[in-house]
């Protein structure tokens, strides 16, 4: 009886050692990865042109993005974004990492952000590619705001690596703030590169929120893009600073599903060229308005752009189009553009047709 007793307090002793090692090998999931948010979007396009000589007719992939966004405290914000171009033809730039950066928000009047992201400049460059409302931004932001650059620096979606300080002041009795300060210091280089000449880019914006839906905003922005220049006559590499002067006066209202915007920028600074002097600037008005609340719009823009801030060298877009909306998830754009070149004294018209969906 002894024996069975001992050999039955062992078994137990064995199935409790083994449940306790169980046990501590079991390794809990912290509930904010748990919580991490996964989504994304794509935009399908056809477009074509009848430019004379450089007729175009296609279809194309425009882009793709994947993102997690996470608070792995709860005054800490942090978002990673991938993005992947139809393009083929761009090589290596056709995946390319566009966001990854935290965000320290306990206060919402001083909130600090690091890494990877837009840079504080104009209304319009933080602004989603599909909820921004065309067929591409406007061309004074691609040129000036760090998309296709001025400066001939790499194509980085108006972003760039840096530190920024943000917040909403003046609340009324709602609780909706009157004023909007953000300020950061940045390389100058755009997305996935380091500093080229160790001078920073300092970028900020402040605008006043007198209404519901309305904001008037002016911005600020000097720095330079550092360059490796060899000069044809001695063989000599040496690194050069393409100024980037900047300021933008910014105003829009969105309300009861309407949408009126305009920026003017003005840029001075040479190009990477040294070809088309040392001054741009360009102003897009646009207006969305509903047909169908939620559901349907007609929308127009004038997008006006100057290379060297003179006459000859302006390209105007004149755009009427319409979305509709499926759903929340799934919009469907048509637009056509006419659009006139002073450089090459030509007129041109075009067609932009995109699916956009999100998940």
């Amino acid at each position: 009886m002894r024996k069975k007793l001992t050999t039955a307090l062992v078994a137990a002793g064995l199935v409790l050692t083994a449940g306790a090692q169980e046990k501590k090998a079991f390794i809990e999931v912290p509930q904010w990865v748990k919580d991490i948010k996964l989504s994304g979007y794509g935009m399908v396009q056809y477009q074509g042109s009848d430019k004379e000589q450089a007729h175009e007719n296609s279809f194309s992939l425009r882009l793709a993005r994947f993102s997690a966004e996470a608070r792995p405290h709860k005054d800490f914000y942090a978002k990673v974004q991938m993005q992947i171009n139809g393009n083929t033809s761009e090589g290596s730039s056709a995946i390319r990492l566009v966001d990854l950066f935290g965000e320290w928000q306990k206060y919402k009047y001083f909130m600090v952000k690091a890494g990877q992201f837009k840079r504080p400049f104009t209304f319009e460059n933080p602004m989603h590619p599909i909820t921004q409302g065309f067929m591409s931004y406007s061309q004074n932001v691609s040129k000036l705001a760090g998309f296709s650059d001025r400066t001939g620096e790499q194509a980085s979606n108006g972003r760039d690596i840096g530190l920024q300080v943000q917040g909403d002041l003046l609340p009324d009795a709602s609780g909706r703030c009157w004023l909007h300060y953000q300020a950061g210091v940045f390389n100058g280089q755009g997305i996935n590169t380091k500093d080229g000449d160790n001078r920073k880019d300092l970028i900020g914006g402040l605008w006043v929120m007198p209404a519901k839906g309305l904001r008037i905003g002016v911005f600020g922005w000097t720095g330079s893009r550092g360059i490796n220049y060899t000069d044809p006559a001695t063989g000599v590499s040496t690194t050069r600073s393409l100024p980037k002067n900047r300021y933008a006066f910014s105003a829009e209202y969105t309300a009861n599903d309407w949408t009126l915007r305009s920026e003017y920028i003005h840029s001075q600074g040479y190009d990477a060229n040294y070809k088309k002097g040392d001054k741009a600037d360009g102003i897009y008005a646009l207006c969305i308005a509903p047909v169908i609340s939620q559901k349907l719009h007609v929308k127009a823009r004038y997008d006006l752009y100057r290379d060297a801030k003179e006459w000859g060298s302006s390209k105007t877009f004149y755009e009427l189009g319409a979305d509709y909306m499926f759903t929340k998830n799934l919009q469907l754009n048509i637009e056509y553009a006419r659009v006139n070149e002073r450089a090459t004294d030509s007129n041109y018209n075009m067609v932009d047709v995109e699916l956009d969906f999100r998940f």
